[in-house]
């Protein structure tokens, strides 16, 4: 199957993706043809008051793991997981891994520079960023490697637009449990994917699990992501800048793989 669509029907409910654009400034150009009847009101309320409570913290640091998949040539569909952590200050920068069945990355962003390490091979390559914002550097960083920061509807300025952007519906699926905590789960629908969320209730709701369905390729593949760990409070701004460890190599390119993982290679 090939990756690059099955990327770009996961991509396709945020911004024109042109991820392309979530510049990742995410130039947040938000679609406006979406209507907010479209939502039940029970839904709606829900999304809003987590997006609300993420948009209030300044800093924050989160567990997480995703399950991606891809339907081979032959018609089976396999799940490739990964598990990594976000360190992220507004107003600073973020610190990120993800530890994968192909690569081991560090992934920081210091306010002008993003910092791509892979660990494994000890290689490293660095993308400047147009603008000191979250939001710019992980733009960016989609257009330049072909990947989306894990979650990276939940880190950006303002996460109900992107969230909503192109929702034909939406409602309240009901009560669930995720990792023993006690969630709200709701089902939204736009041309391109279904898409599910499960927020903990309570007064500081935020995202427990995030899984998303395509709904025109063959077997309906989905890419999940699960998270844990919510803290907030003051992050050490250390985290964000990246110095070269001993004997590492600078590269030039960065792309992504069939499975959704970086490639760190020369450019020859």
């Amino acid at each position: 199957m090939n990756q690059a669509i099955l990327k770009s029907h996961f991509r396709s409910r945020r911004r024109s993706i042109a991820i392309a654009a979530i510049s990742i400034g995410l130039a947040l150009s938000v679609s406006p043809s979406w209507s907010q009847n479209a939502i039940d009101a029970d839904a709606d309320g829900i999304l809003m008051a987590m997006t609300n409570h993420l948009k209030s913290l300044q800093a924050f640091t989160v567990d997480y793991d995703t399950d991606h998949e891809i339907v081979d040539l032959a018609g089976q569909k396999l799940q490739y997981s990964a598990s990594g952590s976000v360190q992220a200050s507004r107003g600073d920068g973020f610190h990120m891994t993800r530890k994968g069945p192909f690569a081991d990355v560090e992934l920081t962003f210091d306010g002008k520079v993003i910092s791509v390490h892979g660990k494994g091979m000890n290689v490293y390559a660095q993308l400047d960023s147009p603008g000191a914002s979250i939001d710019e550097a992980v733009e960016e960083f989609r257009v330049s490697t072909g990947l989306d920061v894990a979650g990276v509807d939940f880190l950006v300025t303002d996460p109900y637009a992107v969230l909503t952007e192109g929702v034909t519906s939406g409602r309240l699926v009901g009560d669930a449990f995720v990792g023993g905590v006690e969630c709200d789960q709701l089902a939204f629908r736009n041309d391109d994917v279904d898409w599910q969320i499960w927020i903990s209730k309570g007064a500081q709701k935020l995202p427990v699990k995030y899984v998303i369905t395509t709904k025109w390729l063959t077997g309906a593949p989905q890419y999940s992501l699960r998270f844990s760990n919510w803290k907030a409070g003051e992050v050490d701004a250390k985290l964000f800048s990246f110095k070269p460890p001993a004997n590492a190599k600078k590269l030039e390119r960065i792309e992504s793989d069939e499975v959704g993982e970086l490639v760190l290679e020369d450019s020859k």
